[in-house]
């Protein structure tokens, strides 16, 4: 079966080489797998694949190859299966089928918010289910836990449709990691495409034609020292940070401890959604520790290059309207905001980690995309190359 797989990933234009094989055989032979099937698929990729772009085509071979290895079953065969507490806790959840839901239309942003004054002015106590008061379940556009394509959450824990247009929770947000080393040689050498070299900082790199031209002159030993190479590009990173970006904070992470050891000036803030007037630097304190966003653009030079990294998924008001942000009341629209620093730092790239195939589904998407002239790049090796040559125009 192993060397069925070893040709399998051959013939799948995976380039792996009979010494990684060997490494492979010699692994499993110390038990390194621990006989487990999650293991030695861990394992099996680590040995296996040398560039990040093929894991897609190794995850392929693995399914077809070990396809049924290490399924479990109940008796007679039934596989036996736990059902997820978050299940078993939100069965007063209610499930709408598809003609139902179709029937429920948007309200739109000024009727939703009437709507909303006049419920809470009428509304008497606690309520659940229906299609009207403010409460859980059900499909009314406002409360916890119900279905409407367009709604407010209120007093909901975490996100479950992301259709919210407003949401009145107190959510916590976490602070990316910059030492995550998984995953990010292959972002560096993206990266280096940015590159821009000067001699800076301290004196460590032997200057070997000064120091014999220096000896030569005095007649005794003058060694000569010269600063190092550093990249000398500037870099600002805004990471949309919570939501749905919970999806990808794998890839956000490896990107900014990458970013971080490649990019000497550098600096970073976080939004959410979509950047307004404020940011800010610790998720912990982003009500009260903010930066304005107009700082920013004082403080920083447009010699600057600036990367957005989000998935551009939200309500459509949030770019478009004031008062359209989902966790504060913005006096400017989403789109104002971009413009203004787009204006600033012109040279500018959107890394979005969906697929770009996926991107037509998500009309905020297209609205981003369009405001950042097309500069939108998947965050993937192929759309980090891409992103970087267009900011070193």
């Amino acid at each position: 079966m192993l060397l069925n797989f070893f040709t399998s990933l051959r013939e799948a234009k995976v380039p792996v080489s009979l010494r990684e094989y060997l490494t492979l055989l010699e692994a499993l032979q110390r038990d390194l797998a621990d006989q487990s099937v999650e293991q030695f698929y861990f394992l099996s990729r680590a040995a296996l694949v040398k560039d990040e772009r093929n894991l897609d085509k190794f995850d392929r071979v693995f399914g077809q190859v070990f396809k049924g290895l290490g399924e479990g079953g109940g008796p007679d065969g039934v596989a036996v299966t736990e059902l997820p507490e978050e299940w078993l806790r939100k069965l007063a959840e209610k499930h709408l089928s598809p003609e139902e839901r179709a029937e429920i239309e948007a309200l739109g942003w000024d009727k939703l918010w009437e709507a909303l004054k006049q419920r809470l002015a009428e509304q008497q106590g606690r309520h659940q289910g229906g299609s009207k008061w403010i409460g859980t379940a059900g499909t009314s556009p406002f409360g916890a836990y119900g279905y409407n394509p367009e709604g407010i959450r209120i007093g909901q824990e975490g996100n479950r449709n992301f259709r919210a247009v407003k949401v009145w929770d107190q959510r916590t947000f976490r602070d990316l990691d910059d030492t995550t080393e998984l995953g990010t040689r292959n972002i560096k050498i993206a990266l280096r495409r940015l590159r821009k070299f000067a001699r800076q900082g301290a004196l460590d790199e032997l200057d070997l034609d000064g120091t014999i031209k220096g000896t030569a002159h005095r007649g005794f030993l003058d060694i000569r020292m010269r600063a190092e190479r550093r990249n000398a590009v500037k870099v600002l990173l805004f990471f949309d940070i919570g939501g749905s970006m919970d999806w990808h904070i794998q890839q956000a992470e490896e990107l900014f401890s990458a970013a971080k050891s490649e990019f000497r000036h550098m600096d970073y803030f976080y939004f959410h959604n979509c950047p307004y007037e404020r940011v800010w630097k610790e998720n912990r304190r982003r009500h009260e520790a903010v930066i304005p966003t107009q700082d920013i653009i004082r403080t920083y030079g447009s010699d600057y290059r600036i990367i957005f990294v989000g998935d551009a998924a939200m309500s459509p008001y949030e770019i478009s309207h004031a008062g359209g942000s989902v966790e504060h009341w913005n006096a400017e629209s989403g789109e104002t905001w971009l413009t203004r620093l787009t204006d600033h730092f012109p040279k500018a790239v959107w890394l979005n980690p969906v697929p770009s195939n996926r991107w037509g589904y998500t009309h905020s998407t297209l609205m981003l995309k369009q405001l950042m002239a097309g500069r939108m790049f998947p965050l993937s090796l192929e759309g980090l190359e891409g992103a970087m040559k267009a900011l070193a125009r």
